[in-house]
């Protein structure tokens, strides 16, 4: 500890003679200088990251009125999690260039996709279209050592995670097999229309900030997700889960799985999608329904999902950094030229964005649209968008999802700053496109409010996971978690 000590020394020497050089130095300057100096003192109980921490803890209040019965679907599936160097190497596949691919036709394909990502780092989701050939590496990675079974799915993940908070009842409808059946936690209420014999596998192959494979080096943690799997991409159980709602009585609904009808014609995913919109258009108005979003690659689905009047109908979507960006691309909205995000996602960027989408396909004085409120998350920060006069709790519902991010990924209860950093902008625009309050980041005040139009955002950075040990599922975790504390007001 005596370097501690020492460099705490020389700080508080730094400070004192720079103050005798000019005492007339702007506050600002010294209450930076004075703060470096007292978290030093004070050490990891007054970082940044424990002030934030703290402070999270504060704002995260239960709302007025609470959800009792939350009814999930419809995409339920059993992840088989393991290293994917270690399994591509169990295939017999070499390091090499990386290329993505819409669709995987065979090993080959599913290695350059993965490379290309892992080169990256960013999470994707892939269909694989050979059955044969999927099984075989199905079973290679159920086999391997140290492969690990979860509850998979977006539906099932976020069920699962509304399931942990005792006084919530959850129906989870989707494709449920044996072994996903045995993996859900026991609060969960299954119909039995919703079993079948075989369990559907998606295989998440993660890799670790710095994980080399040849030349390829991971800039940071992350997952790729494929699978072969044609009860979700059916989306076999929306009639199940809908005709399920009248005797659940649910007082918030959660639909995930439109990712899934990738492998569908377009003609069977036109009809699928016509079909969710009429269920969906048949839950209670009093009902609100949150839509969660994932990883696509079609721009005609997206496009679809948007122009079907999917949007219209739901209250809430919740999505990441890869599914705003293909959106607005896919739609022609603001920022569509930008072909990747260079690093943390620009935060004018992302708001500019959610506040076109929810100008343009939410509620507004001249459009009965129920879309309302958006959720984004990606690895360094959240932002939160509702429209004026729907949605309350929001402060709590964005810093929920921002604490259970950092947990979840370190695998611990609670945040443990010693294990986390920030990894968020210190500095922001508001907006791209036209002039906007640019926002500072005051870890004791961790969560910033601003309006646009009639519509208001909230921000919070993420503490990030120095060395995290599961990725999957943290964006339904996120999605859940800032539900559960959010509040809708009746209209």
């Amino acid at each position: 500890m005596w370097h501690k000590s020492v460099c705490v020394a020389l700080l508080a020497l730094a400070t004192g003679y720079i103050f005798l050089l000019d005492s007339d130095l702007p506050d600002s300057v010294l209450e930076y200088i004075s703060g470096s100096f007292h978290y030093q003192l004070q050490g990891d109980l007054a970082s940044p990251e424990s002030s934030m921490s703290a402070a999270w803890d504060a704002l995260i209040t239960r709302p007025a009125k609470q959800w009792n019965r939350v009814a999930v679907g419809v995409n339920a599936c059993v992840d088989v999690v393991l290293s994917g160097v270690n399994l591509l190497q169990a295939l017999g596949l070499d390091a090499g260039a990386g290329q993505d691919h819409s669709v995987l036709h065979s090993t080959t394909d599913l290695k350059e996709a993965f490379i290309h990502f892992m080169g990256k780092g960013a999470a994707a989701e892939r269909f694989f279209s050979d059955e044969e050939s999927f099984h075989h590496i199905a079973q290679t990675a159920s086999e391997y050592p140290g492969a690990q079974l979860y509850v998979g799915g977006n539906a099932a993940l976020i069920g699962q995670k509304l399931a942990t908070h005792p006084n919530l009842k959850i129906l989870l409808c989707g494709p449920i097999g044996p072994k996903l059946h045995e993996l859900l936690d026991e609060n969960v209420i299954v119909p039995p229309e919703s079993m079948q014999e075989q369990d559907e596998f998606h295989l998440i192959l993660e890799y670790q900030e710095g994980e080399q494979w040849g030349q390829l080096r991971a800039p940071v943690a992350n997952r790729f997700i494929f699978s072969h799997d044609m009860s979700n991409g059916a989306m076999n159980m929306l009639e199940v889960f809908v005709s399920s709602l009248e005797e659940f009585q649910p007082d918030l609904v959660v639909l995930s799985g439109l990712h899934m009808m990738e492998g569908q014609t377009k003609e069977i995913r036109q009809k699928r999608l016509l079909e969710a919109v009429a269920s969906i258009s048949d839950i209670p108005t009093d009902v609100p329904v949150h839509l969660e979003l994932a990883s696509m690659t079609d721009p005609h689905l997206m496009s679809e999902i948007i122009h079907q009047q999917v949007f219209p109908v739901v209250n809430s979507i919740g999505l990441n950094e890869q599914e705003l960006l293909f959106l607005t691309q896919a739609a022609s909205g603001p920022h569509a030229s930008l072909a990747s995000w260079n690093g943390v996602p620009d935060v004018g960027i992302v708001s500019d964005i959610l506040f076109w989408l929810l100008r343009e396909r939410g509620r507004t004085p001249t459009k009965a649209s129920d879309l309302t409120r958006i959720h984004f998350h990606t690895l360094a920060y959240h932002l939160l968008a509702t429209v004026d006069g729907y949605w309350a709790n929001q402060v709590a519902a964005v810093a929920a999802g921002a604490r259970v991010a950092g947990a979840q990924a370190c695998a611990t209860k609670t945040i443990d700053a010693s294990r986390v950093f920030l990894k968020a902008p210190l500095e922001f625009a508001t907006s791209k496109m036209e002039e906007a309050p640019r926002v500072s980041l005051n870890p004791d005040e961790p969560v910033s409010v601003w309006h646009r139009g009639g519509i208001t955002f909230h921000y919070t950075p993420v503490l990030v996971c120095k060395v995290p040990l599961r990725t999957v599922g943290l964006g339904d975790a996120i999605s859940a978690e800032g539900l559960l504390y959010s509040e809708i007001y009746p209209h």
